[in-house]
């Protein structure tokens, strides 16, 4: 009797144990449970930048996708037997909606991180909030140097594309290279975001920064850069930079056909780079006027025959073919979710069976892998002291409806 007694002891202490053990998990990582993992984010599903909407749903379409197959190490499905719950909010680009939101992901649903949250400013809104509690903002969807280049200060917050600063060094060392008695104008989103590619084409200019002969500075919600393109064609410049978000680009474009502006050289921000982008800016301009665009890229093109028979790029056709239908799968908005989607599965597949919000940073600091949606030769890579997740990119070459890969991967930080 009293051996029966011990042993029922002994279970009931240890049932305590792991009752404690698990309550000391969950508060150590919210939005964990033993099935599921809990992440969010905030993008402009409404407003002027909601031509970004498809990247969550490219995310979403991915994630489904992990949680309905079996992984083939431990065959469970999910990341680690959970499944990944996605909960994304309309922030309409506004930094106030985005705090919000924000605030309710972390402090109503409880997320365990925020993954690819989307734009400069709406993104800089949060970062101190999410740092004072120790949220990941991981991966966000700026290139913004910022969010790269304060890793040491704001150790909770992680970029993850190519930064605006190095790709403006990369269209000033081509045109240093290229053009080097061509005039140049700038057109450019004046926040962060454009004056990052700004200084950046400055910098990659070098001696030859002089060429720039105007700078014109424009509001993500502006509906007319009239004055500023007249003003641009009045400069006699031979080559126009347009760093901008899509709204303003598509209106630039427009623009330059009414005014009868037609530069010798055309430089296009990779944020706008986007088939879909030059489809609507064909709309309100011409094909004399886009055709010989020059931008850059790090991921592939579901729509460039180049990536037909990819095996990457089918599974991507397949996924959104099953978890998002109606979406265009040529979209590379909808790619770009999709190779976002990638390495936070894999981020969270390295978090292990008892994922922490300091176990992510641990992760994120020491990346070195392949992302099969990316360009061929490009390592998604960190360290100590380089917090910059993908930094390889190729210049692009848009004519007739299509955007071609030209020369050898570049390392935007280095130049070379």
């Amino acid at each position: 009797m009293n051996k029966r007694f011990g042993v029922l002891v002994a279970m009931l202490l240890l049932a305590a144990a792991t009752c404690v053990t698990a309550l000391a998990g969950s508060q150590a990582a919210p939005g964990v449970t033993a099935r599921t993992i809990k992440i969010g984010a905030t993008f402009p599903l409404s407003g002027r930048a909601s031509y970004y909407a498809p990247i969550a749903v490219g995310m979403k379409a991915y994630f489904s996708y992990i949680n309905a197959r079996r992984d083939p190490k431990t065959h469970k499905r999910g990341v680690n037997g959970r499944q990944i719950l996605w909960t994304y909010y309309d922030d309409g680009y506004n930094p106030a909606n985005t705090a919000q939101q924000t605030r309710k992901l972390v402090e109503e649903d409880k997320v365990f991180a925020l993954f690819g949250g989307l734009g400069t400013e709406p993104q800089q809104a949060v970062v101190d909030y999410l740092n004072d509690r120790k949220v990941p903002q991981m991966f966000v969807s700026t290139g913004a140097t910022e969010f790269d280049a304060n890793y040491k200060s704001k150790p909770y917050t992680l970029g993850w594309q190519p930064d605006y600063y190095a790709e403006g060094r990369i269209y000033g060392k081509y045109a240093a290279q290229n053009w080097p008695s061509k005039k140049i104008a700038v057109l450019y989103q004046n926040d962060d975001y454009g004056k990052n590619y700004l200084e950046g084409l400055r910098s990659g200019l070098g001696s030859r920064a002089s060429n720039i002969i105007t700078t014109q500075g424009v509001a993500a919600t502006d509906t007319s850069v009239a004055s500023q393109i007249a003003a641009i064609r009045q400069s006699g410049a031979d080559v126009i930079a347009i760093f901008a978000t899509p709204g303003p680009t598509i209106i630039a474009y427009g623009t330059m056909k009414a005014l009868r502006y037609r530069p010798e050289e055309v430089i296009l921000n990779s944020v706008s780079a986007n088939e879909v982008i030059m489809k609507l800016a064909l709309n309100s301009a011409d094909a004399a006027t886009i055709n010989g665009s020059i931008s850059v890229t790090y991921q592939k093109d579901p729509a460039s025959p180049t990536y037909a028979n990819d095996a990457s790029v089918k599974l991507y056709k397949k996924i959104m073919a099953k978890y998002a239908p109606s979406v265009d799968a040529n979209s590379s908005f909808t790619f770009y979710g999709v190779a976002k989607a990638w390495d936070v599965v894999r981020v969270l597949q390295l978090a292990g069976k008892n994922p922490t919000r300091a176990s992510i940073l641990k992760i994120v600091k020491k990346m070195s892998w392949v992302n099969p949606f990316l360009l061929p030769g490009v390592k998604v890579k960190t360290s100590a002291n380089d917090p910059y997740p993908v930094s390889q990119v190729k210049l692009i070459r848009y004519n007739n409806g299509l955007w071609t890969e030209f020369g050898s991967l570049i390392d935007g930080r280095s130049g070379t």
